[in-house]
């Protein structure tokens, strides 16, 4: 059988969905999937935070199956890009997170267009950040439902289309609901949580759904209801005690969904997966960071780790699996789960892995493969060879080979090797003691630069002189720009956005 590796992955999926069958729970499951924004994989009780409480998420993390060497991308649109299309976002054009930079490939087929096509219904409800003009919003990429913020962040605009509604803050936002802005109250996490659980309860029983829930919690602008900031208030700073009630807030609205699946009698019927989009804030990794070195924005272990768990009650034992697994194998995974065909672009376009044998199996076999990390972020119109070497890392079994070279500087390679298994801080270089590694890793990583180079399309894009949420919304309310949305407008603020 070890031969015959497909042959294998297809007897272990054909034994996942009998063990479904067999606990009373669908071939073909709904799936809602959450995705905390900036929190990191030690933000929870259960990876070992001394302060932090997420008791609804340690359930998820004790009743699922967890990858222990899960790596999303340092940054936020470039991870769920890899999420909706299987592969490293440089091949989407994403290279940035603003200045039309995070705007995802219109030819990249999504999982949500997969899912679709093997009779999903799907909705999206929160941060897509995947480019806020028409023809790159979700309604146009898979979703049949959409309720979303702008831009990055709620209230956050940049020169070009990243941007959000005017005014708008974590409290109260006006929401982008299927073309059409709604003015809510509440909080935000809370917000998308009820709409989110609305949508599910209209569909669920008629076809099997696949529910989006990316947060926007817990990015900056820090905010969060007092209650929820009040637990943390003394015992570190207030700002870190807002993130953490952040945190907590996602937590509970956790633990909401899953009562709700519990009280509609479909908790067997659906896979829940929780992750985290990048490395963890940088604040809170100093509290506590699993012994990573490195936070959100870095090419370091503490930059890609992520929390990756996957609950399906009857059909998936809970347990732990270490083989090196990427946000790209999420595309393949959920598709095989879901018993989608997917058509010949569509596999040529998918680089990650099915993680089938993975939840099966926590020891099914798993080849040594190559996985890349790229901070990107260079300056608008910059000479991408410039920044070949910058935040930047090779991943193979035990070899994590990282340069953290000064953006923009021509310089040596600047390459650093680490044995993770032995040293998961990082801090002991053995590059002189392994050249072969460093060599072969090198090559890789050659190879793979100048497959993505060529691939860059949004490098030099020009974004429309308004941002599109803010157009459509002065479109439905009246109003017009004001002086601090002129300024973003001139081209001279460009070139330094956006650290």
């Amino acid at each position: 059988m070890k031969k015959f590796p497909s042959v294998r992955r297809a007897v272990l999926g054909l034994l996942l969905v009998m063990a479904a069958i067999a606990h009373a729970g669908p071939a073909r499951p709904n799936i809602l999937f959450i995705l905390a924004d900036d929190t990191g994989y030690g933000d929870l009780s259960a990876t070992g935070h001394p302060i932090l409480k997420t008791p609804n998420l340690d359930r998820l993390y004790h009743e699922g199956v967890r990858f222990t060497d899960f790596h999303v991308s340092p940054t936020c649109s470039p991870t769920r890009s890899g999420l909706m299309t299987g592969r490293h976002e440089f091949k989407n054009g994403v290279t940035h997170t603003i200045l039309e930079r995070e705007r995802m490939n219109p030819d990249a087929i999504t999982i949500a267009q997969v899912l679709k096509s093997a009779g999903y219904t799907t909705g999206i409800f929160g941060k897509w950040h995947l480019g806020d003009e028409a023809d790159h919003q979700p309604g146009k990429r898979g979703f049949d439902e959409v309720f979303i913020h702008g831009g990055g962040g709620i209230g956050q605009t940049y020169p070009g289309s990243c941007g959000d509604a005017p005014g708008n803050k974590y409290f109260d936002p006006a929401i982008l609901h299927n073309g059409q802005f709604e003015k809510t109250q509440g909080f935000c996490t809370d917000i998308f949580t009820a709409q989110a659980a609305h949508w599910m309860e209209s569909v669920k029983g008629k076809q099997p759904f696949f529910c989006y829930l990316p947060y926007n919690a817990a990015h900056e602008p820090v905010s969060c209801p007092e209650e929820y900031k009040k637990p943390y208030t003394g015992k570190v700073t207030d700002r870190l005690a807002t993130y953490f009630g952040m945190v907590a807030n996602i937590d509970e609205n956790v633990g909401r969904l899953l009562a709700k699946l519990d009280e509609w009698g479909i908790a067997k019927d659906t896979l829940v997966i929780f992750m985290n989009d990048n490395g963890g804030y940088a604040p809170s990794c100093k509290i506590f960071n699993a012994g990573m070195r490195g936070s959100k924005g870095s090419a370091w272990l503490g930059g890609t780790r992520a929390v990756s768990l996957w609950r399906w009650p009857g059909a998936l034992e809970p347990h732990d699996t270490n083989g090196l697994s990427s946000k790209i194998d999420f595309f393949p995974t959920v598709a095989e789960i879901a018993g989608a065909t997917l058509d010949e672009k569509a596999r040529t376009q998918v680089e990650g892995r099915s993680l089938v044998p993975l939840l099966h199996d926590a020891h099914a076999p798993w080849p040594e493969r190559v996985l890349f990390t790229h901070a990107g972020r260079w300056p608008k119109g910059a000479d991408v060879q410039l920044f070949k070497y910058s935040d930047c890392s090779v991943r193979s079994g035990q070899w994590h080979l990282v340069s953290d070279s000064p953006p923009g500087k021509p310089r040596d390679k600047g390459w650093q090797l680490f044995d993770v298994t032995a040293d998961i801080g990082e801090e002991h270089d053995v590059a002189a003691e392994h050249p072969d590694v460093v060599a072969r890793l090198d090559a890789e990583y050659d190879r793979w630069w100048a497959s993505v180079v060529p691939m860059m399309i949004n490098e030099n894009a020009v974004g429309p002189k308004i941002n599109p949420f803010k157009e459509l919304y002065w479109k439905q309310f009246g109003g017009g720009p004001s002086a601090e949305d002129l300024k973003l407008m001139s081209p001279s603020l460009i070139p330094t956005l956006g650290k």
